[in-house]
C-alpha cells in the first residue's frame, strides 16, 4: 500500500508519515519545505499544494492521501485571510481533484475541533469550507474520505506557535508562565504520537466517509495543567494570569474557546478512542527534559556536566 502525506514536513504530518511507515505503508512526504524528519525509506517531494501538476504527479499510484498542508495557526490566519483561503481551501480542492483523478481509495483530511466553535476566526471558516468540499467530492464523484478533527496537540517537533511548547520554553527561560485568561478554560490535550497512531487507525473501513474526533481522553483545566508544570519543575516558576484582551488588538474577535470547542453542529463526529494514551504528565516531563538537553547538550539527565 502506498500513502502520500501532504504537509508531511510539519508537526503532525511528519509523525503521521512515521506512523504509516511503521504500519507497513510506502510513504511519500510532500511539502513546500524540506523535511528534516523524513526516514530513509520515505520518498521526499518538495512542492506546493497550489501546483496542480506537482500534486497530480506526486499522488499517482497512491492508495491513501492525507492532507495536513495549509496555514494552521489561528492568530496568523486571522491576520492573513487571503493566504488562508488560498492555502486551506484552494489547496485542499487541488489535492481533492488530484485524488479523484487518480482514484485514491481514501482521502484523509486534517480538520479541527474549532470547526463549529464560536472562536477560530478565518482558520475556522477555511476548515468549514474544506470539510464541505470533501463531502461534495464524495457525493458527486464517490471519493471515499475520512475527516479528522484534532484537539489540542503537543509533543516533539512542535513549532514555536504550539501553546504547550511556548509555556514550557517560557518557564525554562524566564522562570514564569503568563496565561491570558483565568485558567478555567478546558482543553483535551493529546500527545502527537497518539494522534498520529489514531490517524492511521482511522483508515479502518469503520471510519470510511465518517468524521472522527482525535483528542485527549480527559479534559483538564488550564490552571490545573499549569499547576502540574509548576510541580514538575519543583515549584520554581511563577504563574501569572492576565485578561485575554491584553493579548489581542482592540476590537479583534475572540480566537479561542473558553470551556469547549463545540457549539451547534449539523454533522455529528465520532470520537476515536484508542486502547492506550501517553499520560499528559509523562509527556510534559519528557518535553522538559528534551528542551533542557537542547539548551545544555553536555548535561546528563540530572543536570550535571
Amino acid at each position: 500500500m502506498r500513502a502520500i502525506v501532504f504537509g508531511g514536513a510539519g508537526f503532525l504530518g511528519s509523525h503521521v508519515a512515521d506512523a504509516l511507515t511503521t504500519s507497513g505503508y510506502d510513504v511519500i512526504v510532500f511539502d513546500v519545505k524540506d523535511c528534516p524528519y523524513a526516514q530513509d525509506t520515505q520518498q521526499k517531494v518538495r512542492g506546493s499544494i497550489l501546483d496542480f501538476d506537482a500534486v497530480l504527479g506526486a499522488i499517482r499510484g497512491c492508495d491513501v492521501a492525507y492532507n495536513f498542508a495549509g496555514l494552521s495557526d489561528i492568530e496568523e490566519a486571522n491576520t492573513r485571510p487571503l493566504d488562508t483561503v488560498q492555502a486551506n481551501i484552494l489547496g485542499n480542492a487541488i489535492v481533492l481533484e488530484a485524488a479523484r483523478l487518480e482514484k485514491v481509495k481514501r482521502f484523509m483530511f486534517a480538520s479541527s475541533l474549532y470547526i463549529y466553535s464560536s472562536g477560530g476566526g478565518f482558520y475556522r471558516s477555511s476548515k468549514q469550507a474544506s470539510e464541505l468540499l470533501v463531502e461534495n467530492y464524495r457525493e458527486t464523484y464517490g471519493l471515499p474520505y475520512t475527516i479528522l478533527r484534532y484537539g489540542s496537540l503537543y509533543g516533539e517537533r512542535a513549532d514555536p506557535q504550539n501553546w504547550i511548547r511556548r509555556v514550557l520554553s517560557q518557564a525554562l527561560k524566564e522562570g514564569r508562565i503568563v496565561r491570558y485568561g483565568d485558567g478555567e478554560e478546558m482543553r483535551e490535550y493529546i500527545h502527537v504520537h497518539d494522534a498520529a497512531r489514531f490517524s492511521v487507525e482511522a483508515l479502518d473501513p469503520e471510519y470510511q466517509n465518517q468524521t472522527v474526533v482525535i483528542s485527549g481522553l480527559q479534559a483538564i483545566k488550564i490552571k490545573d495543567l499549569l499547576k502540574m508544570i509548576q510541580e514538575i519543575m519543583g515549584g520554581k516558576i511563577a504563574i501569572e494570569y492576565r485578561p485575554p484582551e491584553d493579548q489581542r488588538p482592540a476590537g479583534a474577535a475572540q480566537l479561542h474557546y473558553s470551556v469547549t470547542p463545540y457549539s451547534f453542529s449539523p454533522k455529528i463526529a465520532r470520537k476515536l478512542v484508542g486502547r492506550d494514551y501517553l499520560d499528559l504528565g509523562q509527556g510534559i516531563l519528557a518535553l522538559l527534559e528534551q528542551f533542557h538537553q537542547d539548551e545544555h547538550p553536555t548535561a546528563d539527565s540530572n543536570g550535571s556536566t
